[in-house]
């Protein structure tokens, strides 16, 4: 949870227990939506939590949690650790064994009131009573056993709880699930007779099948009691009114006619207790695979929590110390040995290595770190050893930001996602209404036993309805899909941003630094007369290196990257239009444009054409002469970078438009969009106007996505339909974007492209499954066949039906987690 200084708005992402369609999620919002104080409420029916922003001054969690409550759910709030509690994590303790020595201790120690030690998750916790006893002294106690104790952070133990309750939730699921399974398939055996002759006549018996149905109807099946009541006390309907509705009517009438058979007319029917039961069996089984594959599905944020390091090795008072990553605070020297992860971000003091950044960036190839280098938390140190200084801890690491982000994305709604919620929240009523008029048909019309055939049509079409499918074709969707990215190095801000992304229809590329290195470099050394290439090379490095124009610095980067030896200047002097003079061991070199050499009378013109076609390729020249005479030219461009040419191939193979815009000469421009391949060139724009030049792009019917990475894009990014950031460029930039790359390579951004086409597709995919099905099925539900082929669909098959249809669109989503994004690669 973060809180703003300058107001009492707080926003938080809380966990629900009990969502189980779109009708859930609707009724959820509305009742949150409809509290005073919350002022803005989303309910995410895959990730089953509600991101809420609310004036903290008008309402609190617990009355948050009240309000949910009352609605017949329940919000998991992270419970708060007393002054007189403490939660620790103890390493070492591995055993039953491991936890009676702990618990022996705690037992030893005046003040202890109460205690629980779990080895298994290598925890405790424990009540004391703070004027006798505290914190430091209990974990003393418990080192001084030969065991590490540690303070679990409050974000620790929410996940935790969070952890529990779920698994409490699957396991009671699964306890249910198998029970009412082995009832069902008893009670099934009782009542198809025909089908199994060898049956015994204590099963065949109508009590005896009363008897076996009833725990699986108010035990197996209370949750869908539990959540009609819920929405009934609103005065609403969900899929739970549907389950227990249809079951409760098989159930009734079959203990009604059990009971007292002799007030039905003769041939009326019999029981349905199998009807119900199986009905109840299938939705739970249809539940419990869908509780795994949504587990699956938020595999990825899953993976990113447990990327953190546990503890660093701190330098304090001259001491390394094992400490937990909480107690890690900005300033820190922390030590990092060959193999570990790096705990916190931070820049490197002294030594150096090679970095695993995969997890950040999905790049493979580690990365080399020099003294001055920063380092990110949760990227693996590869070969040497080194020490740095942490600049950011908890919240404010780039991991934290990650998760943070992908939690954000994942919990968004797409536009698209409108069409499903407004048809869910008329679905259920809708269909009660035509289980309503399908059973008045089916008595009036229908042939004898009438009542029966109408019955068993009434619970077909509520059972068959499934708004459950309709829930979950976005959410899911989104979810795997931002998750994919992540895993890539793409971070997708929402899910407007992931649906308006597969419809760009042009990318405008920033060129300094995003095209292009962004720093210049020597590209072309000619010589000229006796002169050797290093010999060049040396003198003008030497001379440039007193002067501070961006062309010299990167001359004097190439004759260092080549070791060669740079003679100390004895005079300089800088000639403004012109270029420089310099004396190095008695020469006298001159560095310059023709002009230059004109005036030192140096006879340039067997260079002359070079030097002009290099210009013509938008790289800068400059003659450099010796003691008068022309010894060479040197040619320095702002390089494009490796994976630029790719990525604009792999855009227009899309059928995407590619754009460079640029405040250089048009001739620079145009030199480096013919070697990229650009379609379009906006040359000579300032900085200020770049937002314009979007905005008339957009005036002419484009959709369009400006990738950027400096301040100055950042209005730009603002503007466009999509921004994407490139992660190395700054926080303004990255803050202004919908989409941010989080490694310098182009083609990610194609990736981020063909991501939001894919989980468009699935999404799309899943609505066509949602809709098909329901309006295809609920009608066959009713008997609309039957006056023709004589075809009845029994409610079993019927709930079968319902719990494969979740299924299918959970399954859909997850191939999202094999999506090919090859332009990473």
């Amino acid at each position: 949870m973060s809180k703003s200084k300058a107001s009492t708005i707080e926003k938080t992402t809380v966990p629900i227990s009990g969502l189980h369609c779109a009708s859930c999620v609707g009724r959820v919002e509305d009742v949150l939506r409809k509290t005073e104080g919350i002022k803005e409420a989303n309910v995410n029916l895959a990730l089953e939590n509600a991101h809420i922003v609310y004036e903290a001054n008008e309402v609190d969690l617990s009355g948050i949690k009240q309000v949910v409550k009352d609605a017949g759910y329940d919000l998991i709030i992270p419970e708060k650790t007393a002054k007189n509690e403490v939660n620790l994590k103890i390493l070492g303790m591995h055993s039953p064994h491991c936890a009676g020595v702990v618990s022996k201790v705690l037992s030893g120690l005046e003040g202890v009131d109460d205690f629980k030690v779990d080895f298994s998750n290598e925890k405790a916790h424990v009540r004391f009573n703070p004027e006798i006893l505290d914190e430091e002294r209990i974990k003393t106690a418990i080192k001084e056993a030969g065991y590490r104790p540690f303070t679990i952070s409050g974000s620790e133990m929410a996940i935790d709880q969070e952890k529990e309750v779920r698994r409490e939730e699957f396991l009671d699921l699964k306890t249910k699930l198998i029970v009412a399974a082995i009832l069902s398939l008893i009670i099934f055996l009782g009542s198809m007779t025909k089908w199994f002759p060898w049956t015994p006549a204590l099963l065949k018996n109508h009590y005896t099948l009363a008897l076996l149905a009833t725990p699986v109807q108010f035990w197996a099946g209370w949750r869908f009691y539990v959540g009609a009541w819920g929405a009934a006390k609103q005065r609403t309907t969900t899929m739970d009114t549907l389950i227990a509705l249809g079951t409760s009517s098989a159930y009734l009438f079959s203990l009604v006619f059990t009971l007292a058979p002799g007030i039905f007319p003769a041939g009326a029917g019999s029981v349905y207790f199998d009807t119900s039961a199986m009905i109840i069996t299938l939705i739970l089984l249809g539940r419990f695979f869908e509780a795994s594959a949504k587990g699956q599905a938020s595999e990825a944020i899953r993976k990113l929590l447990g990327l953190q390091a546990k503890t660093a090795r701190v330098i304090r008072d001259g001491k390394e110390l094992d400490l937990p990553i909480e107690e890690v605070v900005v300033g820190d020297l922390i030590t990092v040995r060959p193999g570990e992860k790096i705990p916190v971000d931070g820049v490197i003091n002294t030594g150096s290595s090679a970095v695993d950044e995969s997890m950040l960036t999905g790049e493979s190839m580690p990365v080399r770190k020099e003294p001055g280098d920063e380092v990110i938390g949760a990227t693996i140190n590869k070969t040497g050893a080194f020490t740095f200084k942490t600049q950011k801890v908890g919240g404010d690491t780039v991991l934290a930001n990650i998760v943070r982000m992908v939690e954000e994305a994942q919990g968004s709604k797409a536009p698209i996602q409108r069409l499903a919620d407004i048809i869910a929240s008329y679905f259920v009523p809708a269909v009660l209404a035509i289980a309503s008029i399908t059973f008045v048909v089916w008595l009036i019309f229908g042939p004898e036993p009438a009542f029966t055939f109408a019955l068993l049509n009434f619970v077909g079409v509520l059972i068959i309805a499934c708004p459950c499918a309709l829930g979950l074709a976005t959410p899911t969707a989104i979810m795997v899909g931002t998750g994919r990215g992540a895993e890539n190095g793409i971070l997708i801000k929402g899910g407007e941003a992931l649906e308006t992304a597969h419809k760009i229809s042009a990318v405008v590329f920033d060129k300094t630094g995003t095209l292009t290195e962004g720093e210049p470099s020597v590209t072309d050394l000619l010589t000229h007369g006796d002169f050797s290439a290093d010999t060049v090379l040396a003198l003008t490095a030497a001379a440039e290196k007193s002067s501070e124009h961006p062309i010299g610095e990167a001359i004097v980067g190439s004759a260092e990257a080549k070791n060669l030896k740079l003679d100390p200047v004895t005079a300089f002097d800088s000639i403004t239009g012109k270029g420089i003079e310099a004396q190095i061991n008695g020469q006298k070199i001159a560095i310059g444009n023709a002009a230059l050499m004109t005036e030192k009378g140096a006879d340039y013109k067997d260079l002359a054409k070079r030097a002009g076609d290099l210009s013509s390729q938008g790289k800068t020249a400059v003659y450099i002469a010796i003691d008068g005479k022309l010894a060479g030219l040197i040619a320095v461009a702002d390089t494009v970078k490796d994976h630029s040419k790719a990525a604009v191939d792999q855009l227009h193979q899309l059928g995407i438009k590619v754009v460079m815009i640029t405040g250089d000469n048009r001739r620079t421009a145009e030199a480096i969009a013919a070697d990229v391949g650009i379609d379009k060139v906006l040359a000579e724009v300032l900085p200020q106007d770049k937002a314009a030049q979007i905005k008339k792009l957009q005036a002419e019917g484009e959709i369009v996505a400006m990738v950027g990475d400096g301040i100055n894009d950042a209005p730009a990014l603002a503007q466009a339909d999509i921004g994407i950031a490139i992660g190395t460029g700054t926080d303004i930039a990255i803050e202004a974007s919908d989409i941010t790359l989080m490694r310098d390579d182009l083609r990610a951004a194609v990736g981020a492209i063909s991501l939001s086409k894919q989980t468009i597709k699935i999404i799309k995919q899943n609505l066509f499954w949602a809709f098909f099905y329901n309006t295809s099925l609920i009608p066959i539900a009713a008997g609309a066949l039957y006056p023709f082929y004589g075809i009845l669909l029994s409610p079993i098959f019927a709930g079968g039906a319902m719990a494969i249809s979740s299924l299918t669109v959970v399954l859909n989503s997850l191939r999202l987690r094999r999506a090919k994004i090859s332009s990473v690669h």
